[in-house]
């Protein structure tokens, strides 16, 4: 299993970026997918899911504002963020596991047996 991060970098405050996960070496379509973030002394913050059957679940503080989208044909995963705040400046990762996550444990670090090395994302001005 190897996920790759891709689309992190500096933006301004009220900008956009859209990240990308590029997956491989697993049936991806059989996989539920999220996205995290982290912060040098925090927890791991998960921000948006997507399970195996296309449901999404979203954080708090990033519903309305991220867009979580996974593309069965080409093994990718994206995280479209909108609005963005400096609160937001962080290293972003995805994470993989196979079969169903649930709601209820969607946004769990310790939910995901796979990750990828992460994407920094700087929101300043």
């Amino acid at each position: 299993v190897q996920l790759v991060e891709s689309g992190g970098g500096l933006v301004q405050p009220g900008g956009s970026l859209r990240l990308s996960c590029a997956a491989s070496g697993f049936a991806y379509r059989t996989y539920s997918m999220a996205w995290f973030r982290q912060t040098p002394g925090q927890e791991r913050e998960g921000l948006a899911a997507i399970d195996n059957y296309g449901d999404t679940t979203y954080a708090d503080s990033v519903k309305g504002r991220f867009t979580i989208s996974k593309d069965n044909a080409e093994n990718t995963l994206s995280l479209k963020m909108n609005s963005l705040k400096f609160d937001d400046t962080a290293m972003y990762y995805c994470a993989a596991e196979h079969g169903f996550v649930s709601a209820d444990q969607a946004l769990r670090p310790s939910r995901y047996a796979y990750w990828g090395q992460g994407t920094q994302v700087t929101v300043s001005s």
